[in-house]
């Protein structure tokens, strides 16, 4: 085997080695999160706050009438912070399925 590397025809410097290229990649950014806020008002029941929040949030009882509670108290709360597309589908459910119940129920979101 001696003699036998392949470079044979192309001399003896080490300047003509096969390698493989690579390129180093950069890590692909975290996409930007959003909170989904609701807003309070008088007029949309409480439980079916906390409905909105177990259905679309997944919360649990518990939880859910604890965010519920601080919207009623504060005016406005998070029901939790996602990547933009899902956080705009989440506030379309929201708005829709209030709208379909007829509750003026708010929701909206904003960058986290």
């Amino acid at each position: 085997m001696a003699g036998d590397d392949g470079d044979s025809d192309r001399g003896t410097g080490d300047d003509h080695q096969v390698g493989i290229a690579t390129k180093a990649r950069a890590k692909p950014k975290k996409p930007s999160q959003f909170k989904v806020l609701m807003l309070n008002d008088d007029y949309t029941p409480m439980e079916f706050v906390v409905m909105v929040l177990k259905r679309f949030f997944h919360m649990d009882l518990e939880q859910a009438t604890r965010v519920m509670l601080h919207v009623h108290q504060k005016g406005v709360g998070v029901c939790g912070i996602f990547p933009y597309e899902i956080a705009e589908t989440k506030v379309n459910q929201v708005m829709d399925f209030a709208r379909q119940n007829q509750h003026p129920l708010q929701c909206t979101l904003e960058k986290a």
